[in-house]
């Protein structure tokens, strides 16, 4: 069944190490890397479009040239004078990674000033993805237009899907921080948080009290990823548990998650049970923190 997915957010300029000390130019961001892996696993009749700003620098030209290459469709991207797009540097030790950002002047952060541009475009789709990201970055009264615009999409019955990916570096006050991500919650009808960002941002003292917050919130599904731990998975009131896919070596954690939202998601679109798409998931992520940056090229991920 053909179908089409959204995902609204940030893309950024990557520079990842090289051989020689040099640096290596890609682009990437949380809600692209999503979009990028669900492309490679949904099939050819399911669209996957990209809901950002750019600049009209060359910049910005080459980052759509690049989502078209990849299949992402740009339609729903702004371009907007005197701004460009956001960089950040990756930063490797032991394969788990930390980041430099330069993104004071970042096209995104207008992305969300136009509610009627962002009601088309959901209306448009099946599934509509954001992060917690996709919040941070925008202003106060732009947060309030995408939420509501979210919000619709959800009693519409569109397939609203949240990771809240929380940076604490992105947010001027934490309460403000939970009191965002939380709405973005009740906004969604699947959510994918870590664990590891809610034990430390919401003091969750075990997986229930995540499971049961969230779900206090109306969110219909709920996956829990706990990196090495696997997933825990709620759908329809029934629980269940998937392991994560064993790596002997771990080169680069960088869209360990995003990917494994995006191939769950491509999976579960195409009827595969909850469990089904998340043991595929797991798999995919094993495959990407294997290699450098955040977009790994589809001959070096698992078969369809």
């Amino acid at each position: 069944m053909a179908g089409r997915l959204l995902s609204i957010g940030e893309c950024m300029v990557e520079l990842m190490q090289a051989e020689g000390g040099l640096m290596r130019k890609g682009f990437a961001g949380d809600t692209f890397n999503t979009a990028y892996y669900a492309r490679q696993y949904l099939p050819g009749d399911w669209h996957v479009d990209y809901f950002s700003a750019v600049g009209a620098d060359t910049i910005s030209d080459e980052m759509l040239a690049f989502m078209e290459s990849r299949g992402i469709g740009t339609g729903h991207v702004a371009r907007i004078e005197g701004r460009s797009p956001g960089l950040y540097m990756i930063h490797l030790k032991d394969g788990e990674r930390s980041f430099s950002y330069w993104r004071s002047t970042s096209a995104a952060k207008l992305l969300a000033r136009d509610g009627h541009r962002l009601r088309a475009a959901m209306e448009a789709s099946d599934i509509v993805v954001f992060s917690g990201i996709t919040l941070a970055i925008l202003p106060a009264g732009d947060v309030e237009t995408l939420l509501a615009e979210l919000r619709r999409a959800k009693a519409a019955g569109k397939r609203v899907v949240f990771d809240p990916n929380i940076r604490p570096r992105l947010w001027d006050d934490a309460e403000r921080m939970r009191a965002t991500i939380t709405e973005g919650a009740r906004a969604a009808t699947l959510v994918l948080p870590s664990l590891d960002d809610e034990t430390t941002h919401f003091g969750d003292a075990s997986i229930e009290e995540t499971i049961a917050r969230y779900r206090g919130l109306g969110v219909e599904g709920l996956v829990v990823k706990d990196g090495s731990e696997g997933a825990t998975l709620v759908f329809g009131g029934e629980r269940s548990h998937v392991p994560s896919a064993k790596v002997e070596t771990i080169v680069d954690t960088t869209s360990a998650g995003d990917s494994f939202n995006g191939a769950f998601l491509a999976r579960l679109a195409i009827g595969a049970s909850p469990e089904e798409a998340a043991r595929f998931a797991a798999g995919v992520a094993a495959a990407v923190i294997q290699h450098h940056g955040a977009l790994v090229a589809r001959d070096k991920l698992p078969a369809a």
